[in-house]
C-alpha cells in the first residue's frame, strides 16, 4: 500500500511540475506591447539606431554594420510593409518585410521565405515621434533581437541608455548590443 501511495504521489508531483513547466513557457511567450498602440502614428520613416541579437550572423557582422532607413507603410492585406534600405558591400540594398497582424495591436508575425522561419515582432514602447523599442522572438526557432528605431539619425543619449536597459532586461549582454553609426550612403528619402 505504501509503494502504491508513493507511486501515486510521484505521478501527481510529475503532473504538477509538468503543468508548472507549461505555465512557465506560456509566460515566456507572453507578448508585451505598447498600451493603446496606434498603428497610424507608427507609420513613416525610422532609422535603426540600435540592435541586439543572439544570432551568430549578427555577432560576426555587427562591427561592419551601419544605420539603415526603414519606411513603415500599410500593406494591401491589412498588415505592414517594412521597407529597409541599407549599405551592403558598398552598395545600397532595399528589402521589404511583410508583417501580419497577430490580433494584438502592436504585435506582428513575419515569415522569412529565405530561412523558412517565423518570428513575432512587437512594438514594446514608442512615443511615435522620436523612438520605438521593438522585440523580436523566433516562434519556431531560437532567435531574439531588440531594435531601437529613431525618427532621426542622432538619437539622444537618454534613448541609448533606455535601449541598453531594455536589452539587458531581455537577457542581452553588453557585447551583443550595438549602436549603429550613421552614414550618408543609402539615406535618401524612400517614400
Amino acid at each position: 500500500m505504501t509503494s502504491f501511495r508513493s507511486l501515486w504521489m510521484g505521478l501527481l508531483l510529475l503532473e504538477v511540475l509538468g503543468l508548472l513547466g507549461v505555465l512557465q513557457l506560456g509566460a515566456q511567450a507572453q507578448v508585451f506591447v505598447q498600451s493603446d498602440f496606434q498603428e497610424d502614428k507608427f507609420m513613416g520613416r525610422w532609422f535603426s539606431a540600435g540592435l541586439a541579437s543572439n544570432s551568430s550572423w549578427f555577432l560576426e557582422k555587427k562591427a561592419v554594420m551601419s544605420m539603415c532607413s526603414t519606411v513603415v507603410a500599410p500593406s494591401a492585406d491589412g498588415g505592414l510593409n517594412l521597407t529597409s534600405t541599407f549599405l551592403r558591400k558598398d552598395q545600397c540594398e532595399t528589402r521589404t518585410m511583410q508583417l501580419q497582424p497577430t490580433g494584438t495591436p502592436g504585435s506582428y508575425s513575419y515569415h522569412s521565405l529565405r530561412w523558412d522561419r517565423t518570428s513575432l515582432i512587437s512594438v514594446v514602447e514608442t512615443n511615435y515621434n522620436e523612438y520605438a523599442l521593438l522585440d523580436t522572438k523566433g516562434i519556431d526557432h531560437d532567435f531574439r533581437m531588440a531594435t531601437l528605431y529613431s525618427r532621426t539619425q542622432t538619437p539622444r543619449a537618454e534613448l541609448k541608455e533606455k535601449f541598453s536597459a531594455f536589452c539587458e532586461a531581455r537577457g542581452f549582454t553588453e557585447d551583443t548590443i550595438v549602436f549603429l553609426p550613421k552614414t550618408d550612403k543609402c539615406m535618401k528619402e524612400q517614400e
